[in-house]
């Protein structure tokens, strides 16, 4: 029964202190919890709350006054402790007491094993260490550990809030920047609500993307979803029925009831990939653009992904730039002029990079970048000087315009890409029918078509299949990855080989469920497995083949930005072979042209080009033209071809040296210089060489009745068969392989990577954490003194505080355990013998035999525990305040100084972070203890005693 006025503690939230019912209702009762700000609603028959009842002997605190418990009486359903002469309603207490159970269960009897303490005492610990970590909520991620990502990463999850553009050369993992960013953002508490825009061509990818490699469950609208939430509900705005919500564009611009409902729910944070298709100019804005404007003008963090360069288009450029800071990016001229005078300090910064020495000319560029300083100009004019030249180029980096607002990394700086080799198998025309050039040419144009219509395909007879067999016959050692447009392309192509070899085939397209592209994608990645996979395109969809090094292109799509994703699944960071790029077309027909344009014109299968997209918009209806007429034998058809080929070649050419020369080294090198920038590598590296979290883990989910087997190959299977509650996340469908190792999860995707801010092992975890178990427990241990016991006391020591400060990165909810005897003298060095833990699973004790003397000596016991937790917090306290204050100036300072010099620090930012300082230097001092577990520890001889 709730009635107003009682006191009620969560079990899921106890660090949120005693609760008041404020108002019982049907079935639903409200709960404020006035320490930390916190109305709660709950359903009566579920909600996770217990009564904050005190029993005599204990200590309780209200109005002023503290005093032990001596009775309890019930008035009017509410509690009224009395002692010492002084009485207190329950409505009266302090939000902050002792709320504990755990003693109660210790003096009646109601104790768990040993083990149980153990594991419930470790994953506190470990939680407070993981909480701790600038990798929190990444390291679950299936993700490489490539340096420029997490640096990026790091730097931009700092930020307060983040808004960032991402325009990363294709290839270098733009998406895992950005799901990095969220996953960061949403762990600490720093956004709850977050939205993605994007081409409908892409929602998928991203959907599984983010649910694959950041455990990340994104709800995707659609005008579907919106109808049925608006049926079925209550009348509020749809948008707000989910958190984190994928919506595509085209869905918002056939519709503007939405789009406006899209507008009027808060997000805290905003992703829009493909950027550069949101068009702007001076004297009009499309309404994409305008959409994306509104939205980021409302939003606190937003994220731009564009892989175009500002070369190609620097008043584009300067439009996603406004996006992000229109204060700053007000003027289109003013960003040109300034765009000018970044690019001449790169290239000086080149020349300080090879230790050249500096012209007439650049000298005068710097002195007039630099005056005011005289510090500077002192070390310019002595610029041969080693130390000068590196102080000079920091401060180039320092003032660099949009150093603060975008990230670019080139994939010739970063490395560690495999060449590609081109491997043509051209087939001779002269023996094909006139039905079989027809399909081919019928294939050619709905192969350009975006999406591709359904077609039917038989390639019993195909020439290209012979080329196929031929090829899988010549390397029978290496696995071969085939991507085609569509599924019924697939479909085709295996009825086909299936008469024609032998050779173990898998399938993957958007006609199976996920969980059955997983495991044909894991029977490719197996080493005894299948030797090809046949993908549609949607297995050039953030897929990472890379244990395979050939790839066959059956067919080519128009797009270059889809050849780029299909050739990305093998040619990726940590590949070891090259890779070599089979090429099957029919001379002179529709798709030997098209493969002539990406091989002479446009380079893609050598290079990553970065302009293909461009290419495609000046040259790509003529393309198409021509490559109709070539396959129907038109007599012009060679040379005008040529005439395209060339034009195409010289304007990638034209572009690739605009590109070149325009590069913006500054740029680049500016994250180098930010106080995050190493932060998540070094996090990594310490959390992947855990040696004890993954018998941890375990441990953990054995507590829930889940059997591990080990499979071989660093995987394991968890069984659910014993499963004790449904509460446990991630076992919905049955027995869950999983693994432990990072680049296991990186090869076998459908696999997921278990660490503590998993979901699963974090659902585990909160449920151990938040129920009884182990939070009290009785052990004799041989090896201590005759007549000896002793009582180990858990606190927790927690600083409520809103979550989007992320205190916890500072002072995380963490275990203060004392150990005090029956003298109440502090035993600190105390630990239970190795022998006591083995054979405390074998020794029978009843408990409740002893509640007399339980009673009698662990309420003073615990008092004095909790005297010394006192005094040991404070030391936990100090050093978070202190690490916070320097942490905090330091980032305070860095950006005053640079401010001085780059317009682009805004005031907003430095306020942001002054306001986080002192509100984080407010919180950490209040943080309180409250009681967790006990442990009550005898020698054999004590029990005798009594």
């Amino acid at each position: 029964m709730f009635v107003p006025g009682q006191r009620w503690i969560s079990t899921a939230e106890p660090e949120l202190g005693l609760g008041t019912v404020l108002r019982v209702e049907g079935r639903g009762v409200q709960v404020l919890f006035a320490k930390a700000g916190v109305l709660r609603p709950y359903a009566v028959d579920s909600a996770p709350l217990v009564r904050a009842e005190f029993r005599p002997g204990q200590r309780v605190a209200g109005k002023g006054i503290a005093f032990l418990v001596e009775r309890v009486e019930v008035r009017e359903s509410l509690l009224v402790y009395r002692g010492e002469g002084r009485e207190l309603e329950e409505g009266q207490l302090d939000d902050e007491q002792s709320v504990s159970q755990a003693d109660d269960r210790l003096i009646g009897g109601r104790t768990d094993p040993p083990s149980h303490f153990e594991l419930r005492l470790e994953g506190l610990r470990r939680r407070a260490d993981a909480r701790r970590s600038p990798a929190w909520g990444l390291g679950a991620s299936r993700i490489g550990l490539v340096p420029h990502q997490l640096r990026v990463a790091g730097i931009a999850s700092a930020r307060r809030p983040p808004r960032v553009l991402l325009a990363d050369e294709v290839g270098l993992g733009k998406t895992i920047e950005a799901g990095m960013i969220m996953a960061r953002q949403l762990a600490t508490g720093r956004a709850e609500r977050a939205l993605i825009l994007l081409p409908d061509t892409l929602v998928y990818q991203w959907f599984v993307e983010l649910l694959r490699r950041f455990n990340l469950s994104f709800a995707i609208y659609d005008e579907e979803r919106c109808e049925a939430l608006e049926q079925s509900g209550d009348g509020r705005n749809p948008f707000e029925d989910e958190q984190l919500v994928i919506a595509d564009f085209s869905f918002l611009e056939q519709s503007p009831r939405r789009a406006q409902q899209l507008l009027e729910a808060s997000w805290d944070l905003l992703v829009v990939d493909e950027a550069h298709h949101l068009a702007w100019t001076p004297e009009a804005a499309s309404p994409r653009y305008t959409l994306v404007e509104k939205l980021a003008a409302a939003t606190p963090g937003v994220i731009l992904l564009t892989a175009t360069p500002e070369q190609l288009g620097r008043s584009g450029h300067f439009a996603r730039l406004r996006l992000l800071d229109p204060q700053r990016y007000h003027d289109l001229d003013i960003y040109l002029s300034e765009s000018d005078k970044f690019h001449n300090l790169s290239r000086i910064a080149d020349r300080l990079l090879e230790n050249q020495s500096l012209d007439g000319p650049q000298r005068a560029i710097l002195q007039e970048a630099f005056a005011g300083d005289e510090s500077l100009l002192a070390r310019l004019a002595d610029a041969t000087k080693p130390e000068n030249m590196r102080e000079i180029l920091a401060a180039l980096i320092d003032r660099h315009g949009t150093g603060r607002a975008m990230f670019r990394n080139r994939r010739a700086s970063i490395g560690g890409f495999p060449k590609r080799l081109p491997v043509w198998h051209l087939l001779d025309a002269d023996s094909l029918s006139e039905d079989r050039r027809q399909t081919l040419l019928a294939e050619f144009h709905a192969d350009i078509q975006q999406p591709p219509p359904a077609i039917e395909v038989d390639y019993a007879s195909d020439p290209r299949l012979d080329a196929l067999v031929n090829l899988l016959d010549a390397h029978p050692q290496d696995k071969f990855l085939l991507i085609c447009r569509s599924q019924a392309k697939v479909l085709a192509l295996e009825e086909a080989l299936r008469t024609r070899s032998g050779v173990g085939v898998a399938r993957f397209h958007e006609g199976l469920g996920i969980v059955q592209r997983d495991r044909n994608a894991a029977y490719f990645a197996q080493p005894d497995g299948a030797r090809l996979l046949l993908c549609s395109e949607i297995g050039s969809e953030g897929r990472n083949f890379q244990f395979a090094h050939r790839l066959v292109l059956w067919d080519l799509p128009l797009d270059p930005d889809l050849l780029e994703q299909r050739i990305g699944r093998l040619d990726r960071i940590g590949q070891k072979h090259d890779i070599s790029i089979h090429i099957l077309a029919v001379a002179d027909s529709a798709q030997h042209v098209l493969a002539r344009w990406y091989d002479e014109g446009v380079d893609a299968f050598r290079s990553s080009p970065a302009d293909g997209r461009e290419l495609l918009r000046r040259f790509g209806e003529s393309l198409a033209r021509l490559a109709d007429e070539h396959a129907r034998d038109d007599d012009n058809r060679d040379q005008e071809l040529d005439v395209l080929l060339a034009e195409t070649r010289g304007a990638h050419e034209e572009m690739a040296a605009l590109i070149r020369d325009g590069r913006d080294h500054l740029l680049e090198l500016a994250a180098s210089r930010d106080l995050h920038a190493d932060e998540l590598q070094q996090a990594f590296t310490r959390e992947d060489h855990d040696p004890g979290r993954d018998g941890f883990i375990q441990a953990l989910l054995e507590r829930f009745g889940i059997h591990t087997e080990e499979l071989g190959g660093k995987v394991l299977l968890l069984d659910p068969q014993y499963l004790s509650t449904d509460a446990l996340p991630g076992f919905a469908e049955g027995p869950q392989a999983v693994t432990f190792a990072r680049d296991v999860a990186l090869a076998r995707e459908e696999l997921p990577l278990l660490r503590l801010d998993h979901p699963m092992v974090q659902g585990a975890l909160d449920l151990t954490l938040s129920n009884e178990q182990g939070n009290a427990a009785f052990l004799v241990d041989d090896a201590l003194p005759p007549r000896s016991a002793l009582l180990q006391a858990v606190f927790l020591l927690e600083c409520v505080a809103d979550r989007r400060l992320d205190a916890e990165r500072f002072l995380p909810t963490q275990p203060v355990m004392v150990t005090v005897d029956t003298r109440l003298a502090e035993r600190a060095d105390f630990r239970p013998s190795e022998v006591a833990l083995r054979k405390a699973a074998d020794r029978t004790i009843e408990v409740p035999r002893y509640r007399k003397f339980l009673a009698k000596l662990v309420p003073p016991m615990l008092e004095k525990a909790e005297t010394i937790a006192q005094e040991r917090s404070q030391a936990h306290v100090t050093e978070a305040v202190t690490q916070a204050t320097e942490t905090l100036d330091a980032e305070l300072s860095r950006l005053i100084g640079l401010r001085a010099v780059n317009p682009a620090i805004s005031e907003s930012e430095i306020a942001a972070i002054a306001d986080e300082r002192t509100a984080l230097l407010k919180a950490l001092p209040e943080s309180r203890l409250r009681l967790d577990a006990v442990r009550f520890v005898v020698s054999p001889d004590f029990l005798a005693l009594r």
